[in-house]
């Protein structure tokens, strides 16, 4: 069952309703209106010279004291009944047809002049209930009128009218003509009421019907123009904002009451709405003192009142969004294109430097080993000798790291011993000249802890971490503990965590996001390359790292990497 199309009728038929009831206390009150003049016509003529047929005063004040009593009761009756309105409708214009017949009898039945009275119930009832309202009240006025002409053929006639020279109609034949030429004109004008009652209530239907429409589309528009996450302006002719949606005041920061009245331009001041291009962009300023950028379009749209307005006076929506983040993505998305083409550069000036410069240290360790056993004049060649050496492998070294951050490697994750790969690394640190003697390195975590990933890439990973934590521990006290667990409390998936901790002076949380980007350096050696290899290449274990201060002072950093299933 459709509860809503049920819901539709009952508040169609109630609005029906209410206007029948309305129409019939209209009649009631012209009822009123209409015999007071009459009744005051008549008394008008009994006091002047005019040869009409009036009925005697007291007779005419009870014939308005019976309209006003039936009026009134009628009243009161319509506005109690909840229903039969229809019914109550025709009751009242047999009741009016038998007041213009009293009226019509008294006044000198078919010599009266107010015949014409009829004609008032003939017309409300068609226009107030039509097809059948004029119809029924056309038939009882004949009916009646009827009954008053061959009363008149009877002799039955108020006394009265003898004072008047009153002669009844004896010819059955005058009194038909009379009848039907009145019957005739009622019937007409019942119809004609009909026909206009029937237009009046199809015009009224029409005009519900586009006023319940216009109700819903307004309902419909003012939803979308509250809920849209898009922000709406209007403005007119003179750019003053006219309506602003509450999405324009989650974007600009300012409530609509706060903006509509005022000029474009003092709102936003940046806007122009005199460029052609479909995307459009003006940098604007939050009352909190954020500035934001704001892509705007607009359409013209004529106002309500004009057809043809002047290009001066035509109004606009305007449409706002916040493209801050989009400009940052874009902006992103830039530099990770500039990013790329240097790295594919990169790699193969990497590529093209690397056999060159193995040759040039394999040959310069050679003549460093002459030089070493020849005599102590040469000691100066020795040591450019090894200062040959010496650049030429860290320039190998960088080469090699160009080369695993522009092509990373697939990763081939398996289970292995964290604390033997943290060894063999620890062993390879410590075998290099320039690590310290007098640094401490710590464990703290089981022998047996056992890791899954690509033990050859995290054995890069943690050197790099390694190597840049001793870089920024204190000279002749530097201290280095890795902690390894697997945290409880997880939802989704179980993750290993790995953290690497100095005694250095920490990481400013300024650049804590810098440090892992391509080229981020603080030395004056370095190229900016570990940390951003070690990123991506936990990225590729689906894992993170991140930076923050540990317990011994320094810079945390911890890695996270998922266990598989």
């Amino acid at each position: 069952m459709n509860f809503e199309a049920l819901a539709t009728r009952s508040r169609q038929n109630g609005s029906i309703e209410q206007t029948l009831r309305q129409q019939l206390l209209w009649m009631l009150l012209l009822r009123i209106v209409l015999y007071t003049i009459l009744m005051g016509l008549i008394d008008l003529f009994q006091n002047t010279r005019f040869e009409i047929i009036t009925p005697p005063r007291n007779l005419l004040i009870l014939f308005l004291l019976l309209v006003y009593l039936t009026t009134i009761i009628s009243a009161i009756l319509l506005l109690l009944l909840p229903t039969q309105l229809r019914i109550f409708g025709f009751l009242q214009n047999l009741l009016d047809t038998f007041f213009a017949s009293l009226l019509v009898y008294y006044t000198g039945s078919s010599q009266s002049i107010f015949t014409s009275v009829y004609f008032f119930p003939i017309i409300a009832g068609g226009l107030i209930l039509p097809r059948k309202g004029g119809l029924v009240a056309a038939a009882a006025a004949s009916l009646q009128y009827a009954a008053i002409l061959f009363f008149e053929l009877l002799g039955v006639v108020p006394e009265y009218l003898a004072d008047y020279g009153f002669r009844a109609a004896t010819n059955p034949l005058v009194s038909i003509n009379h009848f039907g030429v009145l019957g005739l004109v009622f019937f007409l004008a019942a119809m004609l009421s009909a026909i206009f009652g029937l237009r009046l209530q199809t015009t009224e239907d029409a005009l519900s019907d586009s006023l319940r429409n216009f109700d819903r589309l307004a309902t419909l528009y003012k939803q979308i123009f509250d809920n849209i996450s898009t922000g709406i302006l209007t403005i007119d002719g003179a750019q003053v904002i006219t309506s602003a949606n509450p999405a324009t005041a989650a974007i600009t920061g300012y409530p609509p009451e706060h903006l509509i009245g005022r000029r474009l331009s003092e709102s936003i001041p940046k806007m122009t709405l005199t460029g052609t291009d479909l995307r459009l962009a003006a940098d604007f300023t939050r009352p909190d003192g954020t500035t934001i950028k704001l892509g705007y379009s607009y359409v013209p749209i004529l106002p309500p009142d004009e057809t043809a307005p002047a290009a001066t006076d035509i109004h606009k929506i305007i449409t706002l969004r916040d493209i801050s983040e989009i400009e940052r993505m874009e902006q992103q998305m830039r530099q990770s294109e500039k990013l790329a083409a240097i790295g594919m550069m990169s790699a193969g000036i990497a590529h093209d430097f690397r056999n060159p410069l193995t040759a040039i240290s394999g040959s310069a360790q050679i003549l460093a080993q002459e030089l070493s056993s020849a005599d102590p004049s040469s000691r100066m060649n020795l040591e450019l000798a090894e200062i040959i050496v010496r650049e030429s492998n860290r320039m190998i070294h960088t080469i090699g790291d160009f080369l695993k951050f522009s092509r990373p490697e697939t990763v081939n994750s398996e289970w292995f011993s964290l604390h033997s790969c943290l060894a063999e690394v620890i062993q390879v640190c410590r075998a290099d000249p320039q690590w310290p003697a007098t640094c401490s390195l710590h464990l703290n975590f089981d022998r047996h802890f056992d890791l899954w990933a690509d033990q050859k890439q995290m054995f890069t990973v943690f050197s790099h971490l390694i190597h840049n934590a001793i870089l920024f521990c204190p000279p002749g006290h530097e201290l280095i503990e890795i902690d390894a667990e697997i945290p409880t409390g997880q939802d989704d998936q179980e993750m290993v965590v790995i953290s690497v901790l100095d005694n250095g002076p920490g990481v400013p949380e300024d650049t804590r996001e810098k440090i892992f980007e391509p080229f981020f350096t603080t030395r004056a050696d370095g190229t900016g390359l570990g940390l951003a290899i070690a990123r991506q290449t936990i990225k590729e274990h689906r894992g993170t790292i991140s930076v923050s201060t540990g317990r011994l002072g320094g810079a945390r950093f911890s890695i996270q990497l998922p266990l598989p299933s």
